[in-house]
């Protein structure tokens, strides 16, 4: 089988290289399309696999077709490589903010669709990606798809009317933990660490803690009650944290992403 990349931007790269990492795929049964030649290039020389500058030609070679693709240009894409997508082709969007409705009127007819929201962190093989099709999708398309996700993290099937709860709690979530991470490191610096070495404990922590809890399935509430020593330090910033509505603002800021997701 070969899949046909439509859009070579970071993300596709980085889904590209999982794919070939895991073995999902050969290079040669990747080809990429792209309106600029010089990602193009590159993307053949880091990976090996074809390249075409022709959206209908990609689609032609290919059993499944992924679009990663601005939403701004979707409309347009579709236009050109509708009449060349046969009923029996895969089409996975990983294009933001464009639901499964959308992408079918756009088609004017029937196609096998699955929608996905991945995040930055595919970027390093660590993504968390969600995953809705539509009825003409079959079991096994979806789990070979979802095979294609796990390439590079995590993937869950999920009802599409929770995506916006999948941009607020994953999508855009790499920004809050990178705000997060910067404010203790910049703690850190006004005790006297070095910027470096503070971001560099402060990343750690993070991502230590967050693997702890992947690989244990402990809550996260257990984690912080063992701790939280009676009269300790860490109580203490708690305390703290909850007097300034750390939870609250957490919640709110992720409700107001939500907010805006289902408005695009």
């Amino acid at each position: 089988m070969k899949i046909g990349f439509i859009g070579c931007g970071n993300m596709a790269k980085a889904i590209i290289a999982g794919l070939i990492n895991k073995g999902t795929f050969l290079p040669e049964e990747i080809i990429a399309s792209d309106m600029s030649a010089e990602t193009l290039a590159e993307a053949k020389n880091s990976y090996g696999i074809n390249t075409t500058i022709n959206n209908s030609e990609l689609v032609l070679k290919s059993e499944m077709i992924l679009l990663a693709i601005k939403p701004q240009v979707l409309a347009s894409v579709i236009d050109e490589i509708r009449d060349t997508v046969s009923e029996n082709k895969l089409i996975i969007s990983i294009v933001a903010g464009q639901s499964v409705e959308r992408i079918e009127s756009l088609f004017g007819r029937n196609i096998k669709l699955i929608r996905t929201m991945p995040n930055t962190p595919a970027l390093c093989g660590e993504g968390m990606t969600a995953v809705c099709a539509n009825g003409n999708v079959t079991e096994v398309e979806l789990a070979y798809a979802l095979k294609i996700l796990k390439s590079f993290g995590k993937a869950e099937v999920i009802s599409e009317k929770l995506m916006d709860a999948v941009v607020a709690v994953s999508g855009s979530a790499p920004a809050y933990v990178a705000m997060f991470i910067e404010a203790m490191a910049d703690a850190a610096v006004s005790e006297g660490m070095p910027r470096a070495q503070a971001y560099t404990f402060a990343e750690q922590a993070v991502y230590g803690t967050a693997k702890l809890l992947v690989d244990t399935g402990m809550h996260p509430g257990v984690l912080k009650d063992m701790v939280c020593s009676p009269a300790g330090t860490t109580i203490e910033a708690v305390r703290v944290l909850e007097e300034k509505g750390f939870r609250s603002a957490v919640i709110e800021a992720m409700k107001a992403c939500a907010n805006i997701s289902s408005k695009l």
